[in-house]
């Protein structure tokens, strides 16, 4: 019985997220750090919308990489002329949380 209980205990772990994403805590971290200045859910502001970042990467592998390397180093030409300034004093665990959240958002 106690082998089940640790093989079921292992499998649960396979399936699990590493982490559950805090969608309030994201988004309140948008609001702190200005994002919503240039983007919107479901509407271009002076940035794409955020239902258009997830449709452009959400094929990418590799999608919260690339969203977490624009936020923090700011971006050129993705997606028009306007550039996206960089965020270098948001931490790797900030900016890949923004990036996970902006995933999220589908239109």
């Amino acid at each position: 019985m106690r082998t089940v209980l640790i093989l079921a205990s292992a499998l649960a772990g396979l399936s699990a997220p590493a982490h559950a994403l805090d969608v309030t805590a994201a988004i309140e971290m948008a609001k702190a750090n200005g994002c919503f200045s240039c983007h919107a859910a479901n509407e271009k502001v002076v940035g794409p919308s955020y239902s258009a970042v997830h449709e452009k990467y959400k094929d990418d592998k590799d999608a919260v990489a690339s969203l977490a390397q624009s936020i923090q180093y700011g971006s050129k030409g993705k997606w028009g002329r306007i550039p996206m300034p960089p965020h270098p004093g948001m931490s790797t665990a900030d900016i890949k949380t923004l990036a996970e959240w902006v995933m999220t958002i589908k239109p």
